[in-house]
């Protein structure tokens, strides 16, 4: 027979689960995954990282550095062991880069413990979002060698397929501004964790 206690401790741990549960941020570059999330991490008291920002660590380079140097493959193995590790926390909002979700042992890694979120943007929003921010355009390496919004285009379709599948929730930031972004994921997260966040 069941102990009446064992309902509780069940319950209790399963908020405590969802309580410490990562929020993934995935989507293309200039989607707002690292400025959208570092604010998001202050408002929900949980770290904050940026994995592309742990692979240039790492490897003490740019990411346009890394990929010249030792090429695509170097990269993407870099990252895969960044996210492997991050995926081991707990209470973190984590932003991979745009192409980690073209991995699906990134993906399960990222979703062990995370709720994922795709930042959507067309594709005109995301070319104006990154003209505005230098240190995308100084440290990222092209990804077709093709004008920015070309570039968009073609990569935006072969690499939606892939945030479709691995998005429990979207939101699509065209039109909204930084706070905008922060109270649609604070109200996703509180829907999909039962209001515990």
């Amino acid at each position: 027979m069941r102990r009446k206690i064992l309902p509780g401790v069940l319950e209790d741990a399963g908020e405590t689960l969802l309580k410490n549960m990562n929020v993934v941020l995935i989507g293309y570059r200039g989607a707002g995954k690292s400025t959208v999330g570092s604010r998001l991490a202050i408002r929900m008291g949980k770290g904050f990282v940026d994995t592309d920002d742990l692979v240039e660590e790492r490897q003490r380079a740019s990411i346009r550095d890394i990929v010249e140097s030792y090429g695509w493959d170097h990269f993407r193995a870099a990252e895969k062991r960044v996210i492997d590790e991050v995926s081991h926390s707990d209470d973190f909002i984590i932003a991979p880069g745009g192409g980690a979700v073209l991995d699906p042992e990134n993906v399960a890694s990222l979703k062990k413990n995370g709720l994922v979120i795709w930042l959507k943007a067309d594709r005109e929003a995301l070319c104006r979002r990154i003209d505005r921010d230098s240190r995308t355009v100084g440290s990222r390496p092209a990804l077709t060698g093709k004008g920015a919004l070309e570039e968009f285009g073609e990569v935006m379709a072969i690499r939606n397929p892939f945030y479709e599948r691995a998005a429990d929730a979207q939101i699509d930031t065209t039109g909204m501004d930084l706070e905008e972004v922060v109270e649609a994921l604070s109200a996703i997260i509180r829907e999909k964790t039962g209001g515990l966040h």
